[in-house]
């Protein structure tokens, strides 16, 4: 699946988010590569079994990021 947009800083401390098409993603993974106020294409999966404090957004599983 691959996703594009404005990386965002969650609610909670830590967490990055990302909207598209309308639905608010919690970013997991390679957050070392992804810093808020970014644009980017990341590709990955939805994770319904993930855990997490964020409390926000579908969690998304980041395999790789680019920056145009």
């Amino acid at each position: 699946m691959t996703l594009s947009g404005t990386v965002r800083a969650g609610v909670e401390a830590g967490c990055l988010v990302l909207r598209d098409d309308g639905t608010l993603y919690l970013l997991l993974d390679d957050q070392d590569r992804l810093k808020p106020g970014e644009k980017v294409t990341v590709t990955g999966y939805v994770d319904k079994d993930a855990m997490s404090y964020c409390m926000q957004g579908t969690p998304f599983r980041v395999l790789t990021v680019t920056k145009p």
